[in-house]
């Protein structure tokens, strides 16, 4: 049984038996050996049931522990040069854990690409409007270059991590308006490794024109498929009837 669920009575309500008492009395330092045995899953949960507990996860304390504990050799791993810096504990640990669960890494590259993908994500979600993809991509390719690694590992790493991102983007009308931007913007040459990858283009205009075509109007929906015949031919017939 989950830990926040034994904290909670059956009623639902934030009253502690007395055995739970207890265990709230223990220190911050056995609380965080404990939490970090817990699966990270829970996490977002256990902030919920009390404040102690919530300001423990603020904390770096917990994050560096977890880190030590999930990933101990993220312990002597060196800063790396580039635009994308790698933050402390918790985003450490974020980083580590999407590069171990979205792109099953293991290795000195692993954190890095984590970053890269946390930092792309971002910026795709502002609220306010992101910077142009042009200037995402080379900032992604100058980051794996400034790594040490070559012009065609930096764009098959910036191509899986446009795809990851994209494809984790939640369904929503945000998302909706992220996708069309990004296939709507003109074509500006950039030489390789900053060229865009087709198929990251491709996998925007799939995910538009199947999984949000409810979404566009009738003027929207052929403005785009117009602009996906003029970079694909021949187009998939899923991608037609509005």
């Amino acid at each position: 049984m989950p830990l926040c669920t034994l904290m909670m009575n059956k009623t639902g309500k934030d009253t502690l038996t007395p055995i739970d008492t207890s265990f709230t009395k223990l220190p911050d330092h056995l609380l965080v050996e404990i939490f970090i045995r817990i699966p990270v899953t829970e996490w977002a949960q256990i902030c919920c049931v009390k404040k102690q507990w919530a300001n423990l996860f603020r904390g770096e304390c917990l994050w560096r522990a977890a880190l030590d504990k999930s990933y101990p050799s993220a312990s002597q791993a060196k800063r790396w040069p580039g635009p994308i810096p790698r933050g402390l504990s918790q985003r450490r640990y974020a980083a580590l854990y999407v590069s171990r669960h979205i792109f099953s890494l293991d290795g000195e590259i692993d954190e890095i690409v984590g970053h890269t993908y946390l930092y792309l994500k971002e910026q795709l979600e502002r609220s306010t409007v992101s910077p142009p993809s042009g200037i995402l991509h080379g900032t992604i390719i100058d980051q794996f270059l400034a790594c040490g690694k070559s012009r065609d590992m930096a764009h098959e790493l910036a191509s899986q991590i446009w795809l990851a991102v994209v494809d984790n983007l939640e369904e929503n009308e945000h998302t909706f308006l992220i996708l069309k931007r990004l296939a709507q913007e003109a074509d500006v040459f950039l030489p390789y490794p900053y060229s865009r990858s087709m198929k990251v283009q491709w996998r925007v205009f799939e995910k538009l024109l199947t999984d949000f075509r409810d979404c566009f109007t009738h003027v929207d929906y052929y403005d785009v498929l117009t602009c996906a015949k003029s970079k694909f031919q021949p187009i998939p017939s899923t991608w037609l009837g509005y």
